[in-house]
């Protein structure tokens, strides 16, 4: 079995990721409509597409 090289990036991405599996919250929201996506790379941000209909609507973005 090969032995995966860990760069320091990805070990501070994980110890990042540890840190908010052990301090997850629960957030109760009411609304009309949801829609779960993956974010994609945009430059130097990341991107979500939502539906022409919702121009101009007020939403809130729960990373999971």
């Amino acid at each position: 079995m090969k032995k995966k090289i860990i760069n320091k990036q990805e070990k501070n991405q994980i110890k990042s990721n540890e840190f908010i599996l052990q301090n997850k919250v629960k957030f109760e929201v009411f609304g009309h409509e949801m829609i779960e996506k993956q974010v994609n790379s945009s430059g130097n941000s990341g991107r979500v597409y939502l539906p022409p209909a919702w121009i101009g609507a007020k939403v809130k973005i729960i990373k999971l």
